[in-house]
């Protein structure tokens, strides 16, 4: 686990390749066309749907380099690994079969809609709710900051159904058509910069067929289980959101310490190159430090992930994502303060990262409620709510 294998190592270079040829002025298309060609975006998919055959340590080692070459794709995140996870555990026999094979080779996309305006990280208040009539389902609810809503075929949405024998309402994943009627989006004006835009989704009396439940069927003893198994369809799919944000973040963290030590090795104020001054160096060594710690806990959390251990991925996932966040924000820091002025312009490509950096710390879960996770679930603690 701490020692990648020859053909990780094989990956990660062909995929640092292919992130070099397109760097950081990238057309998203062509290298979301590229990158599928070549396998990398389905290499987490089963092999008899398309996909590589391989896990999540695979897919985050593809997300990873990309970004340390200036050109994350960010929705890997969601597409293969959310959404193409869960209906390749969870789908139904037809819902693979019309699904994987297109997110595999990257004809097909998929977004994911979570995220509610009054909900925040508290999913037990979504409030998007799903009644059955004639034969089908009725969606009623709204979404925020979701991502890539216009380029995707389809948005994995999480809602509640109500359960007829306690009367609660309990989670359930539907797959809803981009042209479904009463599924309306707009995009939210965001100060960041990213090719993947921002949208809030309103869902109006959305008639869907029965089969648009991930899962079909009453309970996950019948199989995959629909209604009955939408708690673990959707930790199925955060884990690998957390691994892979993790990547997005270490990725974006080398980028920028790529950037701030050629600057370092290169600028001369007086004798000697800036680099060879402590108070340049040891913070990017530091900074260096960091991200290689935090790659560790997100190919622990792959590996647990990839070997079926939910329980030990949720815990090493969580901590990998922490930590990523933390790193990127600190490399991407110091890098601009590194080049000082010319970190600030838009020729060294560094200052839109500030930005963009408090990504892997604020989303898809916030630091302070990872760290109300493990104090809770690791520590045991009590909870304040």
């Amino acid at each position: 686990m701490t020692i990648e294998s020859q053909e990780h190592t094989a990956l990660r270079a062909a995929v640092a390749a292919l992130g070099q040829r397109h760097g950081r002025g990238y057309e998203r298309e062509q290298l979301w066309a590229e990158a599928a060609k070549l396998g990398y975006l389905g290499v987490n998919l089963p092999e008899e749907h398309g996909g590589g055959g391989g896990g999540m340590a695979e897919l985050s080692i593809v997300l990873e380099e990309l970004g340390a070459a200036g050109c994350p794709l960010l929705m890997m995140v969601v597409s293969p690994a959310i959404c193409g996870t869960v209906i390749a555990r969870f789908g139904t026999d037809e819902q693979k079969r019309q699904w994987l094979p297109g997110l595999a080779d990257g004809s097909l996309t998929m977004a994911f809609g979570i995220t509610e305006p009054d909900a925040g990280s508290n999913s037990h208040r979504i409030t998007t709710t799903a009644r059955k009539k004639d034969g089908g389902w009725i969606l009623t609810g709204r979404k925020v900051f979701i991502s890539g809503v216009d380029i995707a075929d389809a948005t994995l949405i999480v809602g509640r159904t109500e359960d007829a024998r306690t009367g609660k309402l309990k989670p359930c994943l539907f797959i809803v058509p981009r042209d479904a009627h009463g599924f309306q989006r707009s995009q939210i004006d965001m100060e960041l910069h990213a090719q993947e835009k921002q949208f809030e989704l309103v869902l109006d009396e959305v008639h869907l067929p029965a089969d648009a439940l991930v899962g079909g069927g009453t309970s996950h003893a019948e199989g995959r289980g629909g209604e009955d198994a939408g708690l673990l369809q959707l930790f199925a799919g955060l884990n690998p959101e957390r691994i892979m944000t993790a990547a997005f973040g270490i990725g974006m963290g080398r980028y920028a310490l790529a950037k701030a030590i050629d600057y370092a090795k290169t600028r001369q104020v007086w004798k000697a190159p800036i680099g060879a001054h402590q108070a340049i160096a040891h913070p990017l060594a530091q900074a260096h430090i960091e991200l290689e710690l935090a790659r560790l806990m997100m190919q622990k959390a792959a590996a647990l992930y990839d070997a079926g251990d939910d329980v030990g991925a949720g815990e090493a996932a969580n901590m990998a994502k922490y930590a990523a966040g933390e790193a990127c924000v600190k490399a991407v820091d110091q890098a601009v303060h590194t080049l000082g002025g010319n970190g600030l312009t838009r020729e060294y490509g560094l200052a839109s990262l500030i930005t963009a950096a408090r990504v892997a710390r604020i989303a898809p879960v916030s630091r302070e409620m990872i760290l109300n996770y493990v104090s809770h679930q690791s520590l045991g603690l009590p909870k304040s709510y």
